[in-house]
């Protein structure tokens, strides 16, 4: 049977014209199990349309493993290390994860009571909530009333030492029934989404970019971005933006001095835009949360000028500056709009290009409202690539 990609079925808040590219459902292949050939047209197809939904399958540990690192071969730990977290109870990912013993590269996570489950005896899980990550909170009269919040828009990858994965895959084996939820931006534009219960929520960093105006494309193309060292261990004491897309900058970052030991040598500098390697568009790929610094390239010889910013170069140090700029740039883009949240079922398994989408985990579950997924992603054997001097003159 010939494999089939159908597109991803959207909610009608979205806007299909800048859909119409990406997500795909497949059909006819059984994914683990791909033969060569077979998952040469499925890797493909990931790159150019961002996630791939697969329903109705039949995944162990070992066989998701095994198709995730099919798409990086060198790669061989968790994208945080096979330790998750630096060996930190520190890290605000610490509560998130529970290790399946014999397959360290994945990852139990999900909501309430496991047991029995691949080797694990007993897992307590907690579905993240933005009342332990956020500034301001969802009253429980709104929480009552079906309103959430996006938790944190990010990128797979530890942003220190590990690079960042290039695809995750995620398999639904538990997932529980319950009533829509809506999201509030509470950012003073009134924005708002309905979603289903513990969606998935996914944007294109394609599409983060391309919505850009001029002066903006500029910049993102000249620029890098530098993390934090050890990011989740230094953000744990600061809170984030109601929309989940960075932090509020109030100083509460854990000083250098505190922090696990870290090494100059494994900080994490990375181009803002990511180049796709099979399409060879450019993605707007920036974990806001763990950013600490940008470095602004000057504009080529040549370039116009007028509007530009930062048309010398820059090295931007000042933490409220760096995020302010980020969250600019990357605001329009989480618009209601441009959300895929996805509609998890039983068996769903979704591959996600993580150089290529920014996603979050949305909305809550009650303590006794048991959901288990399996997530595996693999710290990359190479950095992302960014962008050509060919795109540096075509965008400035």
């Amino acid at each position: 049977m010939a494999i089939e990609l159908t597109p991803l079925p959207l909610p009608t808040s979205a806007d299909p014209s800048k859909f119409v590219d990406f997500g795909r459902e497949v059909k006819g292949v059984n994914p683990g199990t791909l033969t060569p050939a077979q998952f040469v047209e499925i890797h493909d197809a990931l790159y150019k349309h961002g996630a791939l939904l697969f329903r109705d399958v039949t995944l162990t540990p070992e066989q998701q493993y095994a198709l995730t690192k099919a798409f990086d071969p060198e790669a061989e730990s968790y994208g945080h290390g096979n330790n998750k977290t630096q060996s930190t109870q520190k890290s605000i990912l610490h509560p998130d994860l529970k290790t399946i013993p014999r397959v360290p590269q994945v990852q139990l996570i999900g909501n309430g009571t496991v047991t029995n489950h691949e080797g694990l005896a007993t897992a307590c899980l907690k579905h993240p909530s933005h009342k332990t990550f956020h500034k301001t909170i969802i009253s429980e009269e709104d929480e009552a009333k079906g309103y959430t919040r996006f938790y944190r828009w990010h990128i797979d990858a530890a942003l220190y030492d590990y690079n960042p994965p290039r695809v995750t895959t995620l398999y639904g084996i538990t997932v529980p029934k319950g009533d829509n939820q809506t999201v509030r931006y509470d950012d003073g534009t009134g924005d708002e989404l309905h979603v289903p219960l513990g969606t998935t929520a996914f944007v294109s960093g394609k599409t983060i970019f391309d919505i850009l105006p001029p002066e903006l494309k500029s910049l993102a193309v000249r620029t890098s971005v530098r993390y934090a060292p050890h990011p989740y261990v230094w953000m744990s004491q600061s809170r984030a933006l109601p929309t989940g897309l960075g932090i509020e900058n109030e100083g509460l970052e854990l000083p250098m001095e505190e922090l696990p030991a870290w090494e100059e040598s494994k900080l994490k500098t990375f181009p803002v835009l990511w180049k796709n390697p099979v399409t060879k568009g450019l993605h707007f790929q920036v974990h806001p949360c763990g950013a600490q610094e940008l470095i602004v390239k000057a504009l080529p010889e040549g370039a116009k000028r007028e509007g530009a910013l930062y048309p010398d170069g820059a090295h931007i140090q000042d933490l409220g500056e760096v995020r302010a700029l980020l969250y600019k740039m990357q605001r329009p883009a989480i618009a209601p709009p441009l959300v895929y949240p996805h509609d998890w079922r039983e068996n769903d398994l979704v591959l996600f290009h993580n150089r290529g989408v920014l996603h979050t985990v949305v909305g809550a579950f009650e303590p006794d409202q048991v959901r288990a997924f399996h997530q595996c992603n693999l710290a990359a054997s190479d950095v992302p690539a960014g962008p050509t001097e060919e795109d540096v003159l075509k965008w400035t």
